[in-house]
């Protein structure tokens, strides 16, 4: 059989939405939610925003950022910020804070900061602030006071429901057989329905033909091969 022929492609951005009306609630999401739909009625200034990559921790902060006009930064940027004017927002959101090393001394010290300001501060980790590493023993202390709530693994209805959507977002018509299929054999997390979604596009466009579960098959098998998010 002869190969498809390939089309030329252009490779145009689908920029990620992380509108609030692109939040998909399920059971393994739906206690975060309710917990920052309840700000400003939070038991403490600082909550910890715990969950695996791909989780959508980010999406549920740039909800709660528009709504608070929160300032958004990596934790690993800490060093580079101006603290004092950071705890006079009205919102701080920091990410990745369990991926950022020597940045104690700036995280202490934002609480602090926090602490004596009316801001509200959520940090973001995949783990509980015991695994993070630290040394500076008053910064567990402090972490370990502040409430959790955690966004586990996507479940499956989840998984089908945000697959669908970036088909949507991408104006790509395809069978619910092929959601299923790819709904119990992608990585589950957000990040890898993303990557496979993505994939599908641009094999769509290069072939020029509807996506097929055979097709859907293959471009899973070559992710697998390269290394991608997406896992058989």
């Amino acid at each position: 059989m002869k190969p498809f022929p390939k089309q030329l492609t252009l490779d145009l951005p689908i920029e990620t939405r992380y509108g609030r009306e692109d939040f998909l609630v399920s059971p393994s999401n739906a206690r975060a939610w309710d917990m920052f739909e309840s700000w400003p009625k939070w038991p403490d200034r600082v909550l910890l925003l715990l969950g695996p990559t791909g989780s959508g921790k980010s999406h549920l902060g740039a909800i709660w950022a528009a709504q608070t006009g929160a300032r958004t930064l990596p934790a690993g940027q800490l060093p580079l910020a101006d603290l004092p004017g950071l705890a006079r927002a009205p919102a701080i959101f920091l990410e990745d804070a369990d991926r950022a090393r020597g940045v104690e001394n700036e995280l202490f010290h934002l609480l602090n900061l926090v602490r004596e300001s009316s801001a509200s501060l959520v940090i973001t980790a995949r783990l509980w602030p015991d695994s993070w590493e630290l040394v500076t023993r008053d910064l567990v202390s402090r972490l370990r006071l502040a409430p959790a709530v955690e966004i586990g693994e996507p479940d499956d209805a989840l998984v089908r429901a945000v697959l669908v959507k970036l088909f949507v977002d991408r104006q790509l018509v395809v069978d619910t057989s092929v959601v299923e299929y790819l709904a119990v054999r992608i990585e589950r997390s957000l990040d890898a329905a993303r990557a496979i979604v993505e994939a599908l596009d641009q094999e769509a466009l290069a072939r020029g033909r509807a996506i097929t579960r055979p097709v859907a098959a293959e471009v899973l098998r070559r992710l697998e091969g390269e290394g991608g998010e997406a896992a058989s």
